[in-house]
């Protein structure tokens, strides 16, 4: 009996000593920490493998499509992806996913949780990671940097997809028709829509136009070119686009990022397609021609609206109510309805004037910013718009593309010959409200209008007489260089 009291009390104090050391040992402090960025790991390995994020290290490749990741276990879920195995199913609604971790974030979707909030938006997140990523859009943090240009970015992925830019390299290719990408994501949508691709199969049609295309996911950001919805708008001029990547490219007009750059010029561009139209300036490349008559074009996008002019087709879809005139986007449409209405949503909030489009108002803008972004190659001169510059180059080449089929003038400016067409059909679309008099355009009758208002705003340097115009100016200007030639 006192052996087994014995017995007793040694085991309870052995139940006692172990539970006393488990509790040290989850106090203990982290051990390892990050010289990078400070965080503690209580194992020597998971420190190992957080290290790579700041290294880009990605040891473990699949070799199917070539796509590295940091940790295997990562590869393992990811080879499942070519398996086809997908060992978890979500209970509510049957879908299977190869990881756990995508079936635990699926599942959000049904009971709506996004636990990760930030606080000083109050955005809510699915993943923690998706929080911290979030955050530094509020700090302006840009942790990774470009050895070669110095460029910082936010994402890892997003610096290792710069760097290509300056190697050229491209890791990815397709083992069937040897594409290469510069992104492992991008060789895998490839791969995933490779029947299709490979043998033009192109099973999804537009029920209005029957455009066909070999993703969904295409047909349905295409039809919003015919319903005229655009769910993705700017947070700082609010224009609105009918595709994601769109808005993403068009916040670089804000943010003065370049990412893209010439290798020849070291020009920079906001959007890949941007240098790859300027880099045939370099090589003369002009890759679409035209099968009637020959002419040939650098994007696909002028060669088709040559083509108009051989089939005469005018594929408008979008009639104006008012005048008739058709356009092809229905968001066309409606800022052109708005030369009827005369709305004007968009103002400058420096000198308060309105316009009808955003893109007028971002042009505006740079008048008071002075920013000239586009420059002559042959003269150096520099202009707020591309039409400005097009238009200035055709000084230097002698072009004039606009020519009327009436007298056969031409101009440099289809805008010019818009209006140059008016003294053959006599049409004055603009009117003066003080005595009804009527003009062919809105800059004569701004003329005309001085003459109620008294206005004289060019004045003379020599003798400070004012004049309602400026021909009116330098006219003048002729007797004062005449007397002194005298």
């Amino acid at each position: 009996m006192d052996l087994q009291r014995s017995l007793s009390a040694d085991t309870a104090g052995d139940v006692r000593l172990k539970d006393r050391i488990t509790f040290a040992l989850s106090n203990l402090p982290r051990l390892f920490s990050c010289h990078i960025c400070g965080k503690t790991f209580r194992q020597r390995g998971n420190l190992m493998i957080h290290l790579r994020i700041h290294t880009g290290e990605r040891p473990y490749s699949c070799t199917m499509c070539e796509k590295t990741f940091s940790q295997s276990s990562h590869l393992l879920g990811h080879m499942r992806s070519h398996r086809g195995e997908k060992p978890h199913q979500c209970d509510h609604c049957g879908k299977c996913f190869s990881e756990s971790s995508s079936l635990k974030l699926h599942k959000v979707i049904h009971t709506g949780e996004r636990p990760h909030s930030c606080q000083l938006c109050g955005k809510t997140f699915i993943k923690r990671s998706n929080l911290l990523r979030h955050m530094r859009t509020h700090t302006g943090e840009k942790p990774y940097v470009c050895e070669t240009c110095g460029e910082r970015f936010t994402l890892s992925t997003s610096l290792k997809s710069h760097n290509a830019i300056h190697t050229g390299e491209k890791p990815y290719h397709c083992k069937t028709c040897g594409k290469m990408f510069r992104q492992s994501h991008h060789l895998l949508f490839h791969m995933k829509t490779h029947n299709q691709i490979h043998t033009g199969e192109r099973p999804y049609s537009c029920k209005t136009c029957g455009k066909s295309f070999n993703q969904s996911g295409n047909l349905m950001a295409h039809q919003r070119i015919h319903t005229g919805e655009r769910p993705y708008s700017c947070t700082t001029c609010g224009k609105t686009f009918s595709q994601g990547s769109n808005l993403l490219s068009h916040m670089r007009c804000h943010t003065g990022e370049k990412p893209h750059v010439c290798e020849t010029c070291g020009e920079r561009f906001t959007t890949s397609g941007s240098l790859k139209i300027h880099t045939t300036s370099h090589t003369g490349e002009r890759p679409h021609p035209c099968q009637a008559c020959g002419k040939t074009f650098t994007t696909r996008c002028n060669l088709l609206r040559h083509m108009r002019m051989h089939t005469g087709e005018k594929p408008y879809p979008f009639a104006c109510s008012t005048c008739g005139k058709k356009f092809y986007q229905i968001y066309l449409l409606k800022y052109h309805e708005r030369t009827h209405t005369g709305e004007k949503p968009y103002s400058c909030k420096i000198c308060a004037k309105k316009f009808r489009c955003s893109d007028s108002l971002l042009v505006h803008m740079r008048i008071h910013t002075g920013e000239k972004p586009y420059g002559c190659k042959t003269c150096g001169k520099r202009f707020i718009c591309t039409s400005n510059l097009k238009s200035h180059t055709r000084i230097h080449t002698g072009e004039r593309p606009h020519s009327c089929k009436t007298c056969g003038k031409s101009f440099t400016q289809r805008g010019s010959l818009t209006v140059h067409m008016r003294t053959h059909t006599g049409e004055k679309l603009y009117s003066c409200k003080a005595c009804g008099k009527r003009f062919c355009q809105s800059g004569t009758l701004l003329i005309h209008m001085r003459t109620h208002t008294g206005e004289k705003r060019y004045s003379c340097k020599i003798c400070e007489k004012n004049f309602t115009q400026s021909s009116h100016l330098l006219r003048h200007t002729r007797t004062h260089t005449d007397e002194k030639s005298s």
